[in-house]
């Protein structure tokens, strides 16, 4: 997220590729944290565990938390325009990529308790430049 807002203040716009309803999926690193816990206690050596707690938020709804918290104005632009918006990171502000974490949940017993992305991005805590409120 920290990169996300570095951007848009950059660029004086928080964007999202197309319609925006590209989804990312989306856990707090607190309960990522305890899945590694459980991962290690209980968890069958060589397996993958999907650490999601959001199986997918779309893309416009975090450009328009950073618009707002940035005051500034947020905009739809196209694939080509967003490689020079976010540069090396354009391809993944496009990518759409919803995921589960149901199997995750029933092998370890695994449940995300923290607030999800939107909620945690509103915070004042991204925003804050040097002490004091960007």
């Amino acid at each position: 997220m920290p990169l996300l807002i570095n951007v848009a203040r950059d660029k004086g716009v928080a964007a999202y590729v197309g319609d925006g309803r590209n989804r990312w999926p989306a856990v707090h690193r607190l309960d990522a944290a305890n899945l590694f816990r459980l991962a290690l206690e209980k968890g069958t050596p060589g397996a993958r565990y999907h650490g999601v707690a959001e199986q997918g938020v779309p893309f416009r709804e975090i450009a328009g938390v950073i618009g707002r918290r940035l005051d500034l104005p947020v905009e739809s632009m196209t694939l080509e325009e967003a490689a020079t918006h976010f540069g090396w990171f354009a391809h993944f502000a496009a990518l759409d990529s919803p995921a589960s974490s149901q199997r995750t949940r029933q092998l370890l017993g695994w449940q995300p308790q923290q607030v999800g992305l939107i909620a945690d991005l509103n915070r004042d805590s991204y925003f804050t430049v040097a002490g004091t409120r960007a």
